[in-house]
């Protein structure tokens, strides 16, 4: 799939629209999901351009496990990690993804059901 470098989080990422951002580093971002799905509802984003995780090459795999382990120390910042958070990440239009730049769902703050759709 084509990257569109005027995606929604593209836009976040250049700081052209504005989000409560939660962590910042030289690879990823994350931030507060401005349409909740749980009471704690995360994002986090690569800065590399992939537009979903279909696309990602072995020489992401790096990136991939960082925004993972970001994912994880957030929830131990947040204090969610102990009570338990959900991992979501999703990879194209029939698999519910909306924004077509790969990004990691955190969700917490209640119970989960499964399977979860």
């Amino acid at each position: 799939m084509t990257y569109d470098p005027t995606n929604v989080f593209a836009r976040i990422l250049a700081k052209e629209i504005p989000a409560e951002i939660l962590h910042e580093d030289d690879r990823c971002l994350a931030f507060r999901d401005v349409s909740p799905q749980a009471p704690v509802h995360l994002l986090v984003i690569p800065k590399r351009p992939i537009a979903r995780l279909a696309d990602a090459q072995r020489d992401d795999r790096d990136m991939l496990g960082h925004l993972l382990v970001t994912a994880a120390e957030l929830a131990r910042s947040q204090g969610f990690a102990e009570d338990g958070f959900r991992i979501v990440v999703n990879s194209g239009e029939r698999a519910g993804q909306s924004v077509f730049h790969l990004h990691v769902h955190v969700l917490a703050g209640r119970d989960m059901a499964w399977p979860p759709g």
